[in-house]
């Protein structure tokens, strides 16, 4: 029997998972998920490129494909091609540790 955690946390993956094409499978499958999920909101906070802007993310959406992240669709502007879906989740974490680290960077000057 599942715990109340558990079953929020399948629940928060399920969302997660709806824009991520390719299986993600083992102890792994939560963290990589909410990573895709938040490099959506990251980059509908600050814009990626001249097409995906945060104007068009927040209307079409980022799909997570196993060799790009695309906007749109399956098919739609590629954001980014990789080798493998490692390098792909790989950057994904990357980016969003980047923008982490320039938010509390800017928490920090504040406080100064």
């Amino acid at each position: 029997m599942k715990t109340d955690y558990e079953i929020k946390r399948e629940k928060e993956f399920k969302e997660a998972k709806e824009k991520v094409t390719f299986p993600l499978r083992g102890d792994n499958k939560y963290y990589y998920a909410m990573q895709c999920a938040l490099f959506e909101l990251n980059v509908q906070n600050y814009g990626f490129d001249h097409v995906a802007t945060k104007e068009a993310v927040l209307k079409e959406g980022l799909f997570f494909n196993k060799y790009s992240i695309t906007l749109g669709h399956y098919y739609g502007h590629d954001l980014k091609r990789f080798n493998s879906k490692e390098e792909m989740l790989g950057f994904v974490v990357g980016y969003n540790n980047a923008i982490n680290n320039l938010e509390y960077s800017k928490q920090v000057k504040k406080v100064a």
